[in-house]
């Protein structure tokens, strides 16, 4: 009797050793779904910096507003008839220092 009860525990045990521990086990099934939530997170970023520059393009395409903003902002340029007035911070060690005596 004891050689039946101890062969059907090996063979349960046989049995669960696939289900947690094997290729397809519940381990490895709740790994993979960390490493896909982190993948969707990764995903959802880039969709939103994918958005943002699709919407750049199509701006830049369709209106001169935004190359007009790219070309004052990234290489100085002006209009006709404006003025580029530019103030430069005070250099403190240029200044002379007032002495009380």
């Amino acid at each position: 009797m004891r050689i039946v009860i101890y062969s059907m525990l090996v063979l349960l045990i046989a049995i669960q050793y696939p289900l947690w521990l094997g290729k397809g086990g519940w381990l490895k099934v709740y790994e993979m779904e960390k490493q896909v939530e982190l993948q969707e997170a990764k995903n959802s970023l880039l969709a939103l910096r994918n958005a943002k520059l699709a919407g750049d393009v199509k701006d830049l395409k369709d209106g001169t507003r935004a190359i007009e903003e790219r070309a004052r902002a990234e290489h100085g340029l002006i209009k006709e008839g404006e003025f580029f007035v530019q103030i430069l911070p005070v250099d403190k060690s240029a200044v002379p220092t007032e002495t009380k005596q």
